[in-house]
């Protein structure tokens, strides 16, 4: 998106790419026209994202139960462990969040306002987003609010809320953002089929098995089985797991108290619920789903946080103690982790010093606000406790896993890769064969924006058209993917002492050439490896090899 001048259709490697919609690749591409081909560049629109997902929650739940609720909302939203890995995971997940937030925000602006202006601000906002995240990801975007809506209006026996002009009225902004779109790509080249694409394999197809081809059978990957969102769920809101638990177990004590004060509890439920019944019974799962329902557990959380002020039972203290042990049992966790994944990074004398620093003073930070959350919880304060274990996770984050992310950037550095490819196939014809996303997305970005593209599976048909497109283009290179890891020295060490290596009486020899490739005639001109990462192969045939 930095560079094609078409901008309707994302573009890898030169073929379009239509399983979501462009919003995310415009940021980011923009992003990089200002800043450089740099990883941070890309990844700055998340940094937006992620505080725009906070302040809307944080709304939320102040609207509903005050400050403190809001405060403690928007912390828990940012913190989740599924929440935090769709924030710095460089995809659609992240401003689909952020739009989800925002809706759900205008919806319970709207949904409970006093007034008919406050009312037509509320859905008006709830439609504007939504139309950002239908351009983020489709439509996936309206199935949170839309829920939750329905939820409420049966839930609460407000069907008079099913007529009021205000919720529709914001259907024309809506309908104008996303039609305009949705006419450009259908009056490009292959418009139609694009349209397809986005809107039927991509979108029906992640929930049902649709007639397609075996490439687009979304259906066939990331199968879903019977509670796996449920079993998974702990770990997606670590580490407030427990903390959780309590929130659930008071909202259902709290519920013969007022409605006003069951409210945001209420509006929690029916954010998160339905979703998780949705996506249950999905054919595709995958945890980053679940993400966009993430704020109606963090209002949960929010309302128990002001319920802390008043009174709490030792259920709430076993929690909060609890996690307390936890966050210690993490802080043990990312020390071996350091030592483990960070020993392949000593090499340098001053940049191990960094790394020990910077690690230690975020473990020692952890463990003392554990220690500290423990005590106060104690003591009966509660809320003192809160404050220091939101510390300790946030110090682990910033010390220790930030210095373990430096190590496991260099398993991943496809940067260098693509350089490289983009110096040894200067002036030749590429054929990328059988390559998944990220082939096609860091060769188009590092290596070369035109080329050959042949896509899997790896079949007697893609063969024969290699063979084809070699036969009239001798000089091409072609670019695969081959599979297994390339193991670090200190991975390599540890399942060495642990027996977990074969034992051989030779030295291992060279990558072999693949069937496929053996029968086109082609040779390995280079190798390309990262440390536990990808390994790629960069082939030639052998008549190019001897004209050289």
């Amino acid at each position: 998106m930095s560079w094609q001048p078409a901008k309707s259709v994302p573009l890898l490697a030169g073929e379009p790419f239509c399983e979501k919609p462009p919003l995310t690749y415009w940021v980011a591409g923009a992003a990089i026209e200002v800043f450089g081909k740099d990883a941070w560049a890309a990844r700055l629109p998340n940094l937006l994202y992620a505080l725009v997902t906070a302040l809307a929650v944080g709304l939320i739940g102040r609207r509903g139960a005050g400050s403190l609720a809001g405060l403690a909302a928007a912390a828990a939203v940012s913190t989740f462990l599924l929440s935090y890995q769709v924030a710095i995971w460089l995809a659609t997940d992240a401003p689909l969040l952020a739009a989800v937030a925002v809706a759900t925000w205008g919806l319970y602006a709207g949904f409970y306002a006093m007034s008919t202006g406050e009312r037509l601000r509320g859905y008006t906002c709830m439609h504007a987003a939504l139309a950002i995240g239908f351009l983020a990801k489709s439509a996936a975007a309206w199935m949170v609010p839309a829920l939750t809506f329905i939820t409420l209006v049966a839930w609460e026996k407000r069907w008079r809320e099913l007529w009021r002009w205000e919720l529709y009225v914001g259907l024309v902004l809506q309908a104008v953002l996303i039609l305009s779109w949705v006419w450009v790509v259908y009056a490009g080249p292959d418009g139609p089929a694009h349209l397809k694409v986005f809107f039927w394999n991509n979108l029906v197809g992640r929930f049902a098995q649709v007639d397609a081809p075996e490439d687009l059978q979304y259906a066939a990957g990331h199968r879903n089985t019977p509670g796996k969102y449920l079993l998974e769920l702990p770990a997606y809101v670590f580490p407030w797991t427990l903390l959780v638990l309590a929130a659930v177990r008071g909202a259902f004590r709290r519920r013969r108290e007022p409605l006003e004060r069951q409210r945001l509890a209420r509006f929690a439920a029916a954010v998160f619920v339905p979703t998780l019944s949705v996506l249950s019974v999905a054919a595709t799962a995958r945890n980053i789903y679940l993400a966009p329902a993430l704020p109606g557990v963090a209002l949960l959380l929010g309302g128990w946080a002001r319920d802390l002020e008043t009174a709490h039972d030792r259920w709430d203290l076993l929690a909060m103690r609890g996690t307390s042990l936890l966050l210690l049992l993490s802080a043990a966790i990312f020390a071996a982790a350091i030592l483990v994944v960070g020993r392949d990074s000593w090499d340098v004398l001053h940049a191990r010093a960094a790394y020990a620093a910077l690690s230690l003073l975020g473990l020692s930070i952890a463990a003392a606000c554990a220690v500290s959350g423990w005590r106060a919880a104690g003591r009966g304060r509660m809320l003192r406790a809160l404050y220091v274990l939101l510390l300790a996770y946030c110090a682990l984050l910033v010390g220790p896993a930030s210095q373990i992310y430096r190590s496991v950037d260099t398993w991943q550095d496809l940067a260098s890769i693509g350089r490289a490819v983009g110096r040894d196939a200067a002036d030749r014809p590429m054929i990328l064969f059988a390559p998944d996303e990220t082939t096609r997305a860091f060769v188009d970005l590092y290596a070369a924006t035109a080329v050959d593209l042949i896509p899997g599976p790896i079949t007697p048909l893609s063969a024969g058209r290699l063979r084809a497109d070699l036969a009239g283009a001798p000089r091409s290179v072609v670019l695969t993917l081959l599979p297994g890891r390339n193991e670090s020295r200190t991975l390599r060490e540890i399942k060495d002492r642990l027996g977990l290596n074969p034992r051989t009486t030779t030295r291992p020899g060279p990558d072999p050439i693949p069937d496929w490739a053996f029968d086109a005639r082609l040779r390995i001109a280079h190798l390309y490896a990262l440390p536990n990462g990808r390994r790629y192969a960069l082939l030639e045939s052998d008549s190019a090899a001897a004209s050289r």
